[in-house]
């Protein structure tokens, strides 16, 4: 699974890196996940300069693409030269979004009227692209997911791991980073924000529905009874 973390001039660190770091945990298992960017060098909001480790376009043929937030992203949304250089596709990616990231997906009409996830502050610029924000820090529609605030970020890291590879997998995955002596509530708590996402993507998948979505399905006969 190779997974494209973009990343523009004033993200948000938390979003960017705390993401990456999960899914990189599945590097035995030949994940990766890239800072995906426009230039070669990115500057964070709080001036923490990093480089890319992949252009932008790597998007476009990733397994998966997860876009984080920053203070540039109205901005960046209004930039037609720079979004026509991000061609998502969700019948075959999966694609998360993270706070201000849900305005690029609006831009990129990957949301629709479809109810998604949002920071506060940048609420009213979503609302006002047509979306449907809700009071939630997690919402995912077939292969697409939002969350809200910096600290969902562990949210769609494990919507990515459970989709891609299984819930076992997520567990171990977040149980790694979880804080010392509150693990087993940490993960259950992530587990069950991601829950109905992922037990609508299984049922999609057993159903066989013919939209030509990839509905990858985790769940084995025993790891469905987890839930």
């Amino acid at each position: 699974m190779q997974i494209a973390v973009l990343t523009f001039d004033g993200f948000n660190e938390l979003d960017s890196f705390i993401g990456a770091a999960i899914l990189n945990r599945l590097r035995p298992r030949g994940w990766q996940a890239h800072i995906t960017a426009p230039s070669k060098q990115v500057t964070s909001m709080n001036g923490v300069t990093v480089q890319r480790q992949r252009p932008l376009e790597f998007a476009c043929e990733a397994d998966a693409v997860l876009i984080g937030s920053g203070i540039r992203t109205r901005e960046i949304a209004e930039d037609t030269a720079l979004l026509a250089r991000l061609q998502l596709y969700p019948t075959r990616q999966l694609i998360a979004a993270q706070c201000s990231g849900t305005l690029l997906l609006a831009r990129l009409g990957l949301i629709g009227d479809l109810p998604a996830c949002t920071d506060l502050t940048t609420k009213p610029c979503v609302v006002e692209a047509g979306v449907n924000v809700i009071d939630a820090p997690f919402a995912a529609h077939g292969n697409v997911a939002t969350a809200g605030g910096c600290l969902a970020a562990p949210y769609l890291a494990a919507w990515i791991i459970a989709r891609g590879a299984s819930i076992d997998i997520t567990h171990e995955a977040m149980h790694y980073v979880a804080p010392v002596g509150e693990k087993s509530f940490y993960v259950d708590h992530a587990l069950r924000v991601i829950e109905p996402a992922i037990l609508a993507a299984a049922q999609h998948e057993t159903a066989g529905v013919g939209s030509g979505a990839r509905m990858l399905d985790p769940f084995g006969a025993e790891e469905a009874s987890r839930w």
